[in-house]
């Protein structure tokens, strides 16, 4: 079965006026079109979501036609963060430090059932969904989620970043989540 993506059309332009040899629209609109298709994913992966992702990255699936092809493997180079896998309580510091580290704006995505929920490990030692210390934009649901459910996910996340109002993170109900998070 192959990712339909012909309902999805990539290159839509912001809405604005239009005329004979110009087109005028709104700055945010202008960014958030040029984020939301030049995303740096970032992927913390530990078990076996991090193969699917893997497939997601390659030819069949082609990752890079969505405006990521280049893997972050630096937290301070990253805009998205992909978490993928089970993540134990003893990784969960190492894990917000991660998200601490990316600039602003950042995104998550939760992928799988273990990072959005701590799937079949409900033990004192996993943690019960990374958004007890991290907040999380999207998540992708599946144990292991299919490289379609992951594109869509990646295609939300680039639905967000679209649309979201430049100020949004100088907003103080966005300081409010942060803080509830413990972050400043």
């Amino acid at each position: 079965m192959f990712y339909d993506m012909s309902d999805i059309n990539i290159v839509d332009a912001p809405p604005g006026i239009e005329g004979s040899g110009f087109f005028a629209t709104s700055l945010d609109k202008v960014i958030g079109l040029a984020r939301s298709h030049s995303l740096w994913p970032l992927p913390f992966a530990t078990s076996c979501c991090g193969i699917e992702f893997m497939a997601t990255m390659g030819s069949h699936y082609d990752f890079g036609r969505f405006g990521s092809e280049r893997l972050s493997f630096s937290p301070r180079q990253a805009d998205l963060l992909m978490v993928m896998g089970t993540i134990a309580k003893k990784m969960s510091p190492v894990l917000k430090q991660v998200y601490l580290q990316m600039a602003e704006p950042r995104w998550v995505m939760a992928v799988g059932a273990c990072a959005s929920s701590g799937g079949i490990f409900d033990t004192y030692s996993v943690l019960q969904g990374i958004d007890e210390i991290i907040p999380v934009d999207v998540y992708v649901p599946g144990c292991p989620p299919r490289p379609e459910a992951i594109l869509d996910g990646f295609v939300k996340i680039q639905e967000l970043v679209k649309n979201e109002s430049g100020r949004r993170r100088n907003s103080e109900q966005y300081k409010q989540m942060l803080a509830s998070y413990g972050i400043d």
